[in-house]
């Protein structure tokens, strides 16, 4: 046995990576533009982040040959850049929920308990 996978040649597998990364982007669009809970949209943005970066790594190593640090360290550097924005973003969505009784924006779905013994 040689170790290389008999159903994916290596020079295909840039194109995989990238398919698979177009793939996350697109769930994450849909997640976005579909869900309506606010916590449920910070992990569809964070989808579509890491499709992204699995595309542009992806992007990367179609090149051959030796592997440019540059696109790791932008990847790296996305990463964390979006670990924190996602905290941030969480904390945000909890402040909204136990402020207004829920995390869903106002007309995007039901109103928080609240409100709907004021309409009353």
């Amino acid at each position: 046995m040689t170790g290389a996978d008999p159903f994916l040649p290596a020079a295909h597998a840039p194109d995989v990576y990238a398919l698979g990364g177009a793939v996350l982007v697109g769930l994450g669009v849909w997640g976005l533009l579909a869900l309506r809970h606010l916590l449920r949209r910070v992990v569809a943005f964070n989808v579509i982040g890491s499709g992204i970066f699995l595309f542009f790594g992806a992007i990367a190593a179609r090149g051959g040959g030796e592997p440019d640090p540059v696109p790791q360290a932008l990847i790296i550097t996305g990463i964390v850049v979006a670990l924190s924005a996602s905290a941030l973003a969480v904390t945000l969505v909890a402040a909204l929920a136990q402020r207004r009784g829920g995390a869903v924006l106002p007309g995007e779905g039901r109103q928080p308990p609240e409100a709907e013994t004021d309409a009353k």
